[in-house]
């Protein structure tokens, strides 16, 4: 059974940071692209990051370009999203997810499409 649990969410002020994990079981993290989607309540879905099957290549939102970091640890097969620099616009459920495709799709503005996701966690950003 393909689990990916998500943990690290929060509440912190403006320029803040928080690091996301995304912890995988029934699949390996290399066998995929892997990456991050956000929701914030009544706005639609957004990609935020991903990363290549191989890792040598990733892909990042323009608002989060420069303060978002997206990282892979094969041995612990866990996904990371480090945040930082948050603003209040970052507010969201953000979402691990895997896909053989993810990344074209996201490059692509596809946001609905994953083979495996999470439960999500919340990230709230005060002003």
């Amino acid at each position: 059974q393909v689990q990916v649990v998500e943990s690290g969410g929060g509440l912190v002020q403006a320029g803040g940071s928080l690091r996301l994990s995304c912890a995988a079981s029934g699949l390996t993290v290399d066998d995929y692209d892997m990456g991050w989607f956000r929701q914030a309540p009544g706005k639609e879905r957004e990609g935020v990051t991903c990363i290549s099957r191989s890792g040598t290549s990733t892909w990042y939102v323009d608002s989060v370009k420069g303060r978002f970091t997206i990282s892979r640890d094969n041995a612990k097969n866990t996904l990371y999203l480090q945040m930082n620099s948050l603003k209040p616009e970052d507010t969201a459920m953000y979402y691990c997810a895997a896909d053989h495709r993810l990344c074209a799709l996201y490059t692509r503005g596809y946001y609905n499409t994953h083979h495996y996701w999470g439960q999500g966690t919340q990230v709230t950003v005060s002003a």
